[in-house]
């Protein structure tokens, strides 16, 4: 699929909208706090934002708008922990005269793609709208469901995620940058293989970066190891990318109190947390000359004082770079919202599992499922 944002239908391509009623699946999965007396409050609105763009659309264009999400994993039962009536009263602050249904995954068909799930969902109403990238790589009910049934189209976020990530894969301007970090290096094979592919130079941090160290000799303590991969980190290592890894670490002694910065052989019993001064100094360096640069992973525990100075110097990086900046969800948008530099980045995407997912394979069932959906109204003559 060369062009990923061509190919789908966008919220015009649904023609006109006065008085149909549409059914939008957004990504509302947001965090809720619990206070003493039992009431649930959300804490982050970023995503309810994020989709107003395409409520807003629709409102004005005379459509009745129910959107529909998943909160947290209720396991396919009622459970009011995962009620989103929380959700519900931020939206209605948000955007009014918006409808929320309860969460999607109070029903075992939604996550098991039940057909008969997706014809009780789709029921009522006249057409669809996809705006929840973040879990577009999920073949559920919910998301290929309804393409299937009705006209369908891509709201403004995803519209937005395909495009922005999409750059990244066809002409991202040079040098391409990748940033990526996290604690478990086989969660991240597979797209640091990808990337590797297309960038001029791969910056691995977090956790995750002592496989790689490992694979070259280096000894790494107690740090995070994951033996059993060494042999897909050294052929990274030996693609055609430019791969940075960390020269210096900060580690936390065996008594988890001491704290040391040491250099690539790291003492037995002590565990690397962070990347250190020397690290930090060359993985910044590399930012700052980008054209293009893409992030996901803090490259600590940033959570800790402790080790949170590669994670801010590299966001701050990103911030202050001159090129495209991308930073692709989880972790990382967690940590641009701790330094409040989430502002300061191009685009910030909302899926974090979904971006790492459409750039190591350049498609996601929710996609397909749009594109499948323009293609049979098409055939049928009724335009995208």
């Amino acid at each position: 699929m060369s062009d990923p944002v061509g190919a789908l239908p966008v919220l015009e391509d649904l023609g006109p909208l006065e008085g149909r009623r549409v059914l939008v699946r957004v990504d509302f999965n947001v965090p809720i706090a619990t206070g003493p007396d039992g009431s649930r409050e959300v804490t982050d609105d970023f995503r309810i934002r994020a989709a107003l763009p395409t409520l807003t659309y629709l409102l004005e264009h005379g459509a009745t708008v129910t959107c529909c999400t998943h909160l947290g994993r209720p396991d396919g039962r009622v459970d009011p922990a995962f009620g989103v009536e929380p959700v519900r009263r931020r939206l209605a602050e948000l955007c009014p005269g918006v409808t929320l249904l309860e969460n999607l995954r109070f029903d075992p068909g939604e996550e098991a793609d039940s057909p008969e799930f997706a014809d009780q969902l789709c029921a009522g109403f006249d057409c669809y709208v996809n705006d929840a990238f973040g879990v577009s790589h999920r073949a559920h009910a919910s998301v290929v469901g309804p393409p299937a049934r009705l006209p369908s189209a891509a709201g403004r976020l995803l519209e937005r995620e395909v495009a922005m990530l999409g750059g990244l894969l066809s002409e991202p301007a040079r040098p391409f940058v990748a940033v990526v970090g996290g604690a478990k290096v086989a969660d991240k094979l597979g797209i640091l293989g990808r990337l590797a592919e297309k960038v001029d130079t791969l910056v691995v941090g977090g956790g995750m970066a002592y496989t790689f160290l490992r694979s070259l000799g280096h000894e790494v303590g107690a740090s995070l190891l994951d033996p059993s991969r060494t042999a897909e980190c050294a052929a990274i290592l030996a693609g055609p990318a430019q791969v940075l890894l960390p020269q210096d670490s900060v580690a936390l002694g065996p008594d988890g109190a001491e704290v040391r910065t040491v250099g690539t052989e790291i003492p037995e019993g002590f565990s690397g947390r962070d990347i250190g001064p020397a690290t930090i100094a060359a993985f910044t360096a590399v930012i700052a000359e980008a054209g293009t640069v893409f992030w996901n992973g803090p490259m600590g525990v940033f959570e800790d004082p402790r080790f949170a100075a590669g994670t801010r110097a590299v966001a701050e990086a990103v911030a202050a770079a001159p090129g495209t900046t991308v930073v692709g969800g989880g972790d990382s948008i967690a940590a641009l919202d701790e330094f409040g530099l989430a502002s300061r980045v191009d685009h910030v995407s909302t899926g974090g599992g979904a971006s790492l997912e459409f750039l190591e394979l350049g498609d996601l069932p929710g996609l397909a499922a749009l594109r499948a959906s323009a293609a049979r109204r098409r055939a049928a003559g009724g335009g995208a």
